[in-house]
């Protein structure tokens, strides 16, 4: 039997096929679990696009800065699956440009604000939210995190502090839904070739950096995360809550 037969998961974050939330999907669907994609209004259409390719899936707005349009989200996510969610998968994460080619030091009020609001404050309202759908079987939410977090990444700047929040946002809610059996994890992936990352000065060249340092020798692919994503929504996972697993072919380890 498929590891996520009947299941159902909510995810956040597809944008293209490139999207680490889009690999996700495809990991999960894969072991027969049914979808609901959220999409920003630009992104509606790459959305549907994408989810015309998984039969069954269904694709709902949502802005993760209006509290009502996630109430929406989750109202709608509720009807589509008869008030029960299984998996939510918070793949969001936005900084203004500025913020991350400018010094750090001169990161604005605003700049902050929005970095993580969007990028770590929303993994919380999408948590409360999900508990009323989750707590009568349990569950399993998972947030997407980047190892800037821990150690210094040049041009990261708000970013990792936005990252360090979800992480210790994570550990949080383990705690608090843990007696719901409702698990909390985050993933930490290597650097990928995301819509997301190109907005990164130097991504390119730290990618083939990492390829050379990282103890397997290479980068990693969107799909071994969605492998990872998988493992962790799926029983087999079932007394694991409040880490975070590195996905990077071992680049985490080194020293340099």
């Amino acid at each position: 039997m498929p590891l996520l037969e009947g299941k159902k998961a909510l995810i956040f974050g597809v944008a293209n096929h490139r999207s680490i939330a889009w690999a996700i999907a495809q990991a999960l669907a894969g072991e027969g679990a049914r979808l609901v994609l959220t999409y920003q209004d630009r992104m509606e259409k790459y959305v549907r696009d994408l989810a015309e390719k998984i039969p069954g899936t269904e694709v709902i707005p949502c802005d993760v800065q209006d509290d009502g349009q996630l109430d929406a989200a989750f109202a709608r996510t509720g009807e589509i699956f008869s008030g029960e969610l299984d998996s939510l998968i918070h793949c969001v994460a936005f900084a203004p440009a500025s913020e991350l080619e400018n010094p750090f030091l001169e990161t604005t009020r605003s700049g902050f604000h929005t970095a993580l609001d969007i990028s770590t404050y929303s993994l919380i309202g999408m948590a409360r939210r999900a508990k009323p759908l989750m707590q009568a079987k349990g569950g399993s939410i998972l947030a997407l995190t980047y190892m800037a977090s821990e150690h210094v990444m040049p041009k990261y700047n708000v970013m990792a502090v936005a990252k360090a929040g979800l992480e210790c946002s994570v550990r949080y809610l383990a705690y608090e839904l843990g007696e719901h059996n409702i698990r909390v994890n985050a993933i930490s992936a290597g650097p990928l070739n995301t819509l997301a990352a190109r907005g990164i000065s130097g991504f390119t060249g730290f990618r083939e950096q990492s390829a050379n340092i990282a103890p397997l020798r290479r980068n990693i692919e969107q799909s071994e995360v969605g492998d990872a994503a998988l493992f962790l929504s799926s029983n087999l996972a079932r007394a694991i809550t409040g880490e975070v697993l590195f996905v990077d072919a071992g680049y985490n380890i080194m020293g340099a």
